[in-house]
């Protein structure tokens, strides 16, 4: 007895006959089992894979199936007899086969000889040429099979360019091009495929038409995905050129999983890369990107689901630095946790969930999508408690404290997830999550006034960051300290007002380079005019200042130093509410500042009505990194120009 499912599902007998397995549902459970490669499936996993919405006589339905199934594969067994093949295991089913009788797995097991063992190249081609279309074909709307399908497509794709890498290494090769370019055609996100495709040219004299297919090859990757080609492409059309092509072909090392390492591989640099700032990071961005991207390209949904988030590098800012490339990351997890449906895996589930609440950065959203982001951060962690996964927990809890900027005066609820945090990460070695953990609650002692505490999350953030090498931290710290002199320049004795804005420029020059043009944009400006009230002194009116996200609310401030008060009033009454994040409170409390220098009764009562629950807060502090001074000034001040006939 032989089965095949590369192609549609189908059993021979030795003879080569087709048997009749019956209808879809008799593939369909002959398909499912192939698929547990000898383990058992349980019955209730099969009543689930084969039925979205399992009828009231399912596991009957499905015994029924397994009968006819055994009399189809065993048409002499006695009645009485056990099965041999389609066997009974405990709650469950199992098929019980050589692996020699199953193509799936003489496939696999040819493609694991040919990674080790070269000279079995042959069994390999021997083992491509028996696919007979996408396997289990005949299988349609299963999510099973099509995790299935994805994984094998991936391997047969890997096989192609292994089988081909092999023939040129040991001098053959130059009549697979017509296949490599079918190959290449059907799939040029692969990179490696367009290398063997130039050597298979090259091998066969056609030098011209080799270099050609790597220009090509750079032209795709970097109009469709961004991406110089690798150095493999780049020192091959070098070799060409310089007429030293290896007659032995390439002898880089074979990944061993294709496509699958190469996302896995880009993502987990990103990671780290993420976290060296700088040029670094704006790179580490985009080569997530690239990586998700590439990962949705394969079709394989835990591939997707783990490649996306995998990239759990703790967030601090409520502004994302790339907001489409964010967008995209986003909507990437959500067609993924679409395509797994409830059933998925809750580990994935959880990071999917918990990297939408990440890259959903509160500034940059509508109401509605605040809303989706909201409620994802709050099931990520629901999911990643009842997981009990330390580090999955830590990254929700980010996505978590990220969401936690819904309205004004949250400081003292984000210390609580901050602690948290910490907590976490503490207690397990996670020593990036641990600064995550002390920075945020450095930013909700500095919302809350109390710089002490706040001083002593600086320095132990600092000192984490020395041992684990990450610069980023020392940027966010050193704003964190002008922030503190800006709030004591207003004391006797303090320093002066210039020379903490000496300090807030040289903080700004740090950030300058850190690659997070989320945070930086618009930063200097605004401490600088915070700097400015806390001195009732008028707002800066240098025209070079780039005043970024944040010139709406602070346009009237400058029309108002340059004694423009008609356009200050037509620039206050155009002021749009602020989005939630780090600086809400500020953005709100600038309104007020301005409505109550304007008048502006009505516009002074609306800004009010948003302050009440920050009272107890300074205003921007929540950023850790600059302060307009208490809230309750500003307040009282709305409300006293409200309260005005």
């Amino acid at each position: 007895m032989r089965i095949d499912v590369l192609g549609a599902v189908r059993a021979l007998h030795d003879d080569g006959a087709l048997v009749d397995l019956g209808g879809p549902r008799h593939r369909e459970v002959l398909g499912r089992l192939v698929a547990a490669e000898g383990r058992m499936v349980t019955t209730e996993t099969l009543v689930n894979d084969l039925w979205a919405d399992p009828p009231a006589r399912a596991v009957g339905a499905l015994r029924t199936f397994v009968a006819a199934l055994r009399r189809a594969l065993e048409p002499d067994r006695p009645p009485r007899d056990q099965p041999r093949m389609l066997v009974t295991e405990g709650p469950g089913y199992a098929l019980r086969l050589p692996r020699e009788d199953v193509d799936a797995y003489r496939f696999q097991d040819a493609l694991a000889r040919a990674r080790s063992t070269p000279d079995t190249v042959t069994d390999l081609g021997e083992a491509l040429a028996a696919w007979r279309g996408p396997a289990y074909a005949d299988v349609t709307g299963s999510a099973w099979a099509q995790r299935e399908r994805t994984r094998l497509e991936e391997l047969r794709l890997e096989g192609v360019e292994l089988r081909a890498r092999l023939l040129l290494r040991s001098g053959d090769g130059a009549d697979l091009v017509a296949e490599l370019g079918a190959h290449v055609a059907e799939h040029p996100w692969r990179e490696p495929a367009w290398g063997l495709l130039a050597r298979a040219l090259h091998r066969a004299g056609r030098q011209a038409d080799a270099l050609s297919t790597l220009r090509r090859a750079r032209t795709m990757l970097v109009d469709q995905l961004g991406l110089d080609p690798g150095a493999e492409l780049r020192s091959l059309e070098s070799d060409i050129l310089n007429g030293t092509v290896s007659p032995e072909g390439a002898r880089t090392t074979w990944a061993g999983h294709g496509v699958r390492l190469g996302p896995r591989t880009t993502v987990d640099l990103a990671r780290t890369l993420a976290l060296a700032g700088g040029d670094a990071l704006v790179h580490s961005r985009r080569d997530r990107l690239v990586a998700v991207q590439a990962a949705e390209r394969t079709g394989d949904l835990s591939l997707t689901a783990r490649i996306i988030g995998a990239y759990d590098v703790p967030a601090l800012w409520s502004r994302s630095d790339d907001p489409e490339q964010s967008r995209a990351v986003v909507a990437a997890a959500e067609r993924t946790l679409t395509a797994l449906g409830t059933g998925g895996p809750t580990d994935l589930t959880a990071r999917l969930l918990a990297t939408i609440a990440v890259e959903s950065r509160s500034a940059d959203l509508s109401g509605a999508e605040l809303k989706r982001a909201h409620a994802a951060a709050h099931q990520a962690e629901a999911l990643a408690r009842d997981l009990a996964d330390p580090a999955l927990l830590a990254f929700a809890l980010n996505g978590v404290f990220l969401q936690s900027f819904t309205r004004p005066g949250l400081a003292a609820e984000r210390d609580r997830v901050g602690a948290e945090i910490l907590d976490l990460a503490t207690r397990h070695g996670l020593p990036n999550f641990a600064i995550l953990g002390r920075l945020v609650r450095l930013q909700s002692a500095s919302a809350l006034g109390d710089l002490d505490a706040a001083t002593a999350h600086a320095q132990e953030a600092d000192q984490l960051a020395g041992t684990i090498e990450s610069p980023l931290v020392s940027v966010l710290t050193r704003w964190f300290r002008a922030r503190v002199m800006a709030a004591r320049s207003t004391e006797p004795g303090g320093p002066t007002a210039a020379t903490t804005a000496a300090h807030y420029r040289a903080a700004e020059e740090a950030l300058r380079t850190a690659g997070m043009p989320g945070l930086h944009r618009g930063l200097f400006p605004l401490a600088l005019l915070g700097l400015r009230l806390l001195h009732n002194r008028p707002a800066p009116t240098d025209p070079h200042l780039d005043w970024g996200p944040y010139r709406p609310w602070t346009r009237p401030h400058v029309l108002l130093a340059q004694h423009r008060d008609k356009e200050a009033r037509t620039a206050l009454a155009a002021v749009p509410d602020p989005p939630h994040g780090h600086l809400q409170e500020a953005m709100r409390c600038l309104i007020a500042r301005a409505a109550v220098r304007l008048d502006e009764h009505g516009i002074a009562a609306h800004a009010a009505s948003f302050l009440r629950d920050a009272r107890a807060e300074h205003a921007g502090a929540a950023s850790g990194m600059l302060t307009l001074g208490p809230v309750a000034q500003y307040l009282a001040e709305a409300e006293g120009c409200a309260a005005r006939p």
